[in-house]
């Protein structure tokens, strides 16, 4: 059988963290008066290691992201990479949101290097490592398409491949499969576990797929519902690659969703 291993306050290797989040908490003004979105939210994620978070609509959990990312300034405590402070986006963690957001004029060959316009290298250089990634996500040979002509799912890998490019530490994924069907989205899962396998590369998934998060992640964080805090840290310990079936799989499925607050 599937050996499990659950823990609500695992042990952490303080040499092998890469990003910390310390004391976060988040809240916005409106007119109704402010929303508190977070609320002292501390976490770290070790180098090469995936973690996922889960939450109810409204949990902050893609608020928290947008923070990791630097893409929203505004916020009390503290957030570092490799040592550094995050102040705004940089090339150092690459993003991938639930749609593509590919520019529709644009080739996918010229999209994915985007990431590495400002970058200060050889063109050359670049021209290599943005065909190196769309191969890696199995797009050789659509690097003249535009985005209305390839499929909903090609789409997506050209994102990740343009994620991936800036040759980041930090992959940063908001619910990347939630708009692919269930065929798509399986396949997809398992590309990105090849990337990271290939790349060994920190990642933060922010998803409401539970089954996704057993099937992808290191670790599991579960958000309370507004303003976000976190409930419970499971460690997962299940052996790759994953079946999406079986006896642990399914007891860490139901530890989840009583913490979700789904069951009893």
């Amino acid at each position: 059988m599937d050996h499990l291993s659950i823990r609500t306050t695992p042990a952490t290797d303080l040499e092998r963290q890469t990003l910390h989040v310390r004391g976060v908490s988040k809240t916005y003004a409106s007119k109704g008066g402010s929303i508190e979105a977070l609320r002292n939210v501390t976490l770290n994620v070790g180098s090469g290691e995936i973690v996922g978070i889960v939450g109810r609509s409204g949990c902050g959990k893609s608020t928290l992201l947008r923070l990791i990312a630097g893409l929203d300034r505004e916020f009390a405590g503290r957030i570092s990479l490799d040592g550094s402070d995050i102040t705004g986006p940089g090339t150092e963690r690459g993003v991938v949101f639930q749609e593509p957001r590919l520019f529709p004029w644009l080739t996918i060959e010229q999209n994915v290097a985007i990431s590495v316009h400002e970058v200060d290298m050889p063109k050359s250089a670049k021209q290599e490592r943005v065909k190196a990634n769309l191969a890696l996500v199995g797009l050789t040979g659509f690097e003249e398409r535009f985005p209305h002509e390839i499929s909903g799912g090609m789409a997506q890998r050209a994102a990740v491949a343009r994620a991936l490019t800036s040759q980041p530490s930090l992959l940063l994924l908001d619910e990347p499969f939630a708009a692919l069907d269930a065929l798509t989205k399986m396949q997809m899962q398992d590309e990105l576990i090849g990337i990271w396998q290939h790349r060994r590369i920190s990642i933060v998934l922010i998803t409401h797929d539970i089954e996704e998060a057993i099937h992808l992640c290191d670790r599991i964080i579960v958000m309370s519902p507004r303003p976000g805090e976190i409930k419970s840290v499971t460690e997962v310990s299940l052996p790759r690659p994953r079946t999406r079936t079986g006896a642990a799989a399914s007891a860490l499925r139901e530890r989840l969703m009583a913490d979700l607050g789904l069951i009893n």
